[in-house]
């Protein structure tokens, strides 16, 4: 625990307290921009999560950053992570080290819970270089729309049903990872959190095949492939036909496409958001791949 700082208290373990959670909404939503309270209506926060924060007198929150189990697959073989998110300072308080108590707070926990890598995503790579994390260079796939796919039935589905997310958690929870090279085997609160931000995303169930295809339309009347969750992956020729599309082009495919039965180019992601890794140096995808953004944390 790191030392007392006048006029702070360290605390962790603390969102069964509606107050203090509510005190980390309010410093997310203050410095993001996002309300993740809207997580109290589909299913709460991740039950895995463990956050570290400094709090004032008040019960504000002044820093917070927050670990949670995220079992990945990278070159088909499973790997116990973790993941860090939530990760902010109020300005009024920055330079005095809170956010690098918390985060070294969030390592220790990770390292006494035997996690063999931890992940997260930033756009201040050099601040989580010094930590040992290492950047993971992603790419985005895109290429010829395939033919010759199979219909199957297809309902689309309201994140904003009951039903629906129910139906959604379940298949989230049996999911198959959507690529070997590197993809995490469960993330159902950031799915189902991410799908509520996306107002152009469309959830539609191939019935047959159990599967939740998330895409949108893409630019110049393409494709865009966000996800897709099930206990199979059915091929992108199927998907297409299924969603009675015909695409020009697959604009972007944002996961490695090894299960899909079609193999796009791969093109370097030059977003500002940097994934890193801290783990053994071996423990990295030998082939082109990306995180999902239904995945995003």
């Amino acid at each position: 625990m790191p030392a007392d700082r006048p006029g702070l208290v360290f605390r962790s373990d603390y969102l069964g307290d509606s107050a203090a959670w509510r005190a980390l909404a309010d410093l997310l939503e203050d410095t993001f921009g996002i309300d993740i309270t809207a997580l109290d209506r589909l299913d709460g926060p991740d039950p895995t999560s463990m956050p570290f924060a400094w709090f004032d007198a008040n019960g504000t929150c002044i820093a917070n950053i927050s670990a949670f189990s995220l079992p990945l697959v990278i070159n088909g073989a499973f790997v116990r992570a973790a993941g860090l998110q939530s990760g902010a300072v109020r300005p009024s308080h920055r330079g005095q080290g809170l956010f690098r108590d918390v985060t070294e707070s969030a390592l220790e926990h990770c390292d006494a819970e035997g996690f063999e890598a931890v992940a997260l995503l930033t756009d201040k790579p050099d601040l989580y270089a010094r930590l040992g994390f290492r950047t993971l260079a992603q790419h985005r796939f895109a290429g010829t729309a395939p033919a010759g796919g199979r219909v199957s039935p297809v309902r689309r589905l309201d994140i904003g049903s009951e039903a629906d997310i129910a139906l959604l958690s379940r298949l989230l929870d049996g999911r198959r990872p959507v690529s070997d090279r590197f993809a995490p085997l469960r993330q159902r609160e950031m799915f189902l959190f991410n799908a509520s931000l996306m107002p152009d995303l469309q959830l539609d169930l191939m019935e047959a095949h159990d599967a939740v295809i998330a895409w949108q339309a893409g630019e110049d009347g393409g494709f865009e492939l966000l996800d897709i969750v099930g206990a199979g992956i059915p091929a992108l020729a199927d998907v297409l036909a299924s969603l009675q599309v015909s695409p020009p082009r697959v604009t972007v495919v944002h996961f490695a496409p090894d299960h899909l039965g079609w193999d796009g180019d791969a093109v370097a992601d030059g977003g500002d958001m940097v994934l890193m890794l801290r783990a053994a140096p071996n423990l990295r995808p030998d082939e082109p791949f990306a995180l999902s953004p239904m995945a995003e944390f």
